[in-house]
This record gives structure tokens, C-alpha cells and sequence, in this order.
């Protein structure tokens, strides 16, 4: 059970810090006028999403596997219209990506079992991690492809890899 606890910690690690990377290159593409830019009535913008994400991480990481108190503000997230640049967005983020990776990395099996009250749900801290891990997936989805749509490019995700390569079977 410890390696599998191990490679489950590791696996998260990875991609928490696979889609953070992610947004900071998308951001690197947009102004800082672009960042608060809404699509349409009905959507967030760029910030609105990373303010989300950092409030989505505090609460379910930070607070609820880090054991300290819940002050998200979730409302306060799609209502601001500025206030921050992009540097400070993405130090926001990778600030709040490092905390969360740090109390993941200190977790046993034991308390990846246990259950937790988030946002109204019951979860363990392995559905608190996963559910973490898929949202900034989710969101780093929209950010690219809100970005795609702005600059008609590329991003260059895997530049450095052949997408193309078959699987090996052992």
C-alpha cells in the first residue's frame, strides 16, 4: 500500500505541476487588458479562472488536507474585473500550487482514506486530491482554448515530444 500511496502523491505532483506550467504559457501570449476579457456574459475571464483555481486549492488542499480554516470567498473569484497583472496571476498560482504540493507530499495512507467535509461534500483526501488535480485540468483546458481562440496559434504544449510514437507493449 505505501507504493501505491507513493505513486499516487508522485502522479498528482507531476500534473499539478504539468497544467500550472501550462497557464503560465498561455499567459504569456495575452495582455494584461486580455486577461480580464470575457468572452460573453455567460463566461469567466482568464483571472477570474486563476482566481478560482487558487480558491478552489486553498479550500481543498490547503484548508481541508492542511487542517486550517476555511476563509474562501468562492463568489468573490468570478466577480473581479481587475487587480491583478499577469505576473502577479501566475505567482498567485504557483504559490498556491507549492503549498498544495507540500502537504500532498506529506500525506500517509491514512489520511488519503480519510474523510473530509469540502464544500459541502464528503470526500477522502484522495478524492480531495483528485478532485483538485481534475479542476485545474478542467480550467487549463478553457485558459488554452480561450488563448487559441484570441491568437488563432498553437501553444506549443509539446513542442519537445512525438505525439506520434505508437505504444511499446511489453
Amino acid at each position: 500500500m505505501k507504493r501505491l500511496t507513493k505513486e499516487f502523491i508522485s502522479q498528482s505532483i507531476i500534473r499539478l505541476d504539468e497544467y500550472t506550467k501550462k497557464i503560465d504559457r498561455c499567459l504569456m501570449d495575452i495582455s494584461g487588458q486580455e486577461i480580464w476579457e470575457r468572452p460573453n456574459e455567460s463566461s469567466n475571464s482568464v483571472g477570474n479562472l486563476i482566481l478560482h483555481l487558487c480558491g478552489n486549492i486553498t479550500q481543498y488542499i490547503i484548508s481541508a488536507l492542511g487542517n486550517i480554516e476555511d476563509k474562501r470567498e468562492r463568489d468573490e473569484e468570478f466577480k473581479a474585473s481587475g487587480g491583478y497583472t499577469r505576473n502577479e496571476l501566475v505567482q498567485k498560482l504557483t504559490d498556491i500550487v507549492a503549498q498544495a504540493k507540500d502537504i500532498i507530499i506529506h500525506l500517509d495512507t491514512e489520511e488519503l482514506l480519510m474523510i473530509r467535509s469540502v464544500q459541502g461534500f464528503k470526500l477522502s483526501g484522495l478524492g480531495i486530491v483528485l478532485h483538485v488535480v481534475e479542476h485545474l485540468s478542467y480550467h487549463t483546458g478553457q485558459i488554452a482554448f480561450w488563448i487559441k481562440l484570441l491568437r488563432n496559434k498553437d501553444l506549443g504544449f509539446y513542442d519537445d515530444f512525438d505525439l506520434n510514437q505508437k505504444n511499446i507493449l511489453d
